[in-house]
């Protein structure tokens, strides 16, 4: 077997600068010297022919992830019941096959061997049998914690907040030179490049994770410059994201103002931090997409809205000018003259009407007053003094109708037809 290191430090000629074969390398780990070292192929190996010979053996755990997605292969890690150790099994066949029934959280036993892979020195353990005992502990408590918090109302949909469709700063909460950050700042940039952003720094798994996620939540919740938030955190483990269930996390996610969207793992990843946040997006990625308009959409939309609207204006105007047209070309203001004939007519139609019936009128009322003429000169004194009478007055000008009131000595006016006469009565006979 030849061996290639071909990353050696030695000068020109070094045999670290050429494959060596098995002879020139130590048989001993003992033996390796800086000058003459065992590449790291050769070690792999050696770890590789000593987990081989380890017995087989059956282990106990709790089933966090499970892919069984290539047919005749199923890929797990196993999680210890009590300690947060883990360790990642594989099976082929009809482990395989057996293995399907299972689902994140079963407590198992299962039997095979440690294998190690030599291409990457990876310690993992390839099995060839599986059993079921019961439900794993964490998924049982998960699921009681989000039963409990559903029922008190905190996954409500009347609880959401509505995400501001144009946010101008974005808080982000994720794992420090995480490349969740990177994601979401680039695509951020990509569609609506005016946003701001303001990170905070978290553990996004262990134990400090629930805490730290917590005080980031509520600190940038704070902030009166953040029109919303990203719990941002990539793909990992059952394990790694069981920190985003924790009841804290939960409950601060609940009680946040400021709309707040879950992008914590990949799509088939779910946390009980997605249920109580405003929008669970598949990935940070995702995330991004989804918290600000692409400028090149709203660009279209205003365009689109633009020529609607010319479109609209245009045919308004068509219209009007099609209406307006069509007054033109009226008789009646083509030939205006038209307009008015009729009202003469009738005009005059009417004043000769109203000459006639005022011409009648005037008629009859003068036949009247003739009429009262000549019943007031026949009832008139005047009429009576035209026939040869005369009105006898006292001194007091009271007409004299009696002799019996006149005495002697008595002056009297007498009114004739032309004139009046004053004579002194002389004698009276009654």
């Amino acid at each position: 077997m030849v061996w290639n290191n071909n990353n050696g430090s030695g000068g020109a000629g070094s045999p670290l600068d050429r494959p060596r074969t098995a002879d020139e390398l130590p048989r001993f780990a003992r033996d390796t010297t800086p000058e003459n070292p065992w590449p790291v192929s050769l070690l792999s190996q050696h770890f590789h022919d000593a987990v081989e010979r380890w017995p087989a053996a059956w282990i106990e755990g709790q089933i966090i992830e499970i892919n069984a997605r290539r047919t005749g292969t199923v890929y797990l890690t196993l999680r210890d019941s009590f300690q947060e150790v883990s360790i990642s099994a594989l099976g082929f066949g009809a482990f395989a096959q057996k293995a399907r029934a299972f689902q994140q959280g079963d407590r198992v036993v299962m039997h095979g061997q440690a294998d190690l892979w030599v291409k990457s020195t990876r310690l993992s353990f390839r099995a060839d049998d599986i059993r079921r005992i019961g439900s794993g502990g964490i998924k049982e408590q998960i699921d009681e914690l989000r039963k409990k918090l559903k029922g008190e109302g905190l996954f409500d949909e009347s609880n959401k907040v509505p995400i501001p469709e144009f946010p101008t700063t974005i808080g982000i909460v994720c794992g420090p030179g995480a490349r969740a950050e990177g994601d979401i700042i680039t695509n951020v940039n990509l569609r609506w490049p005016i946003v701001h952003f303001a990170v905070k720094y978290a553990h996004v798994q262990g134990p400090q994770c629930p805490a730290e996620v917590v005080q980031a939540i509520q600190e940038l919740d704070a902030d009166p410059a953040v029109d919303v938030i990203i719990v941002a955190r990539g793909g990992g483990s059952f394990e790694d994201l069981i920190g985003f269930s924790d009841e804290r996390v939960v409950r601060a996610t609940a009680a946040c103002v400021t709309p707040i969207i879950s992008a914590v793992g990949h799509e088939d990843d779910w946390t009980l931090i997605d249920l109580a946040s405003d929008m669970r997006a598949s990935t940070p990625t995702d995330a991004a997409k989804r918290v600000v308009p692409d400028v090149r959409e709203q660009q279209q939309l205003v365009a689109s809205a633009i020529g609607t609207m010319s479109m609209r204006m245009r045919a308004m105007v068509d219209n009007e000018s099609r209406l307006i047209e069509g007054y033109v070309n009226r008789p009646s203001l083509t030939q205006p003259q038209t307009m008015v004939e009729s009202h003469e007519r009738d005009i005059a139609d009417a004043v000769r009407a109203m000459r006639i019936g005022l011409t009648r009128i005037v008629d009859d009322a003068q036949m009247h007053v003739e009429k009262l003429k000549a019943t007031l000169t026949a009832l008139s004194p005047q009429s009576t003094l035209d026939r040869g009478y005369a009105v006898l007055q006292n001194a007091s000008g009271h007409v004299v109708d009696d002799a019996g009131d006149v005495h002697v000595g008595d002056e009297l006016t007498i009114t004739l037809r032309h004139g009046t006469v004053v004579a002194q009565a002389q004698a009276t006979h009654v």
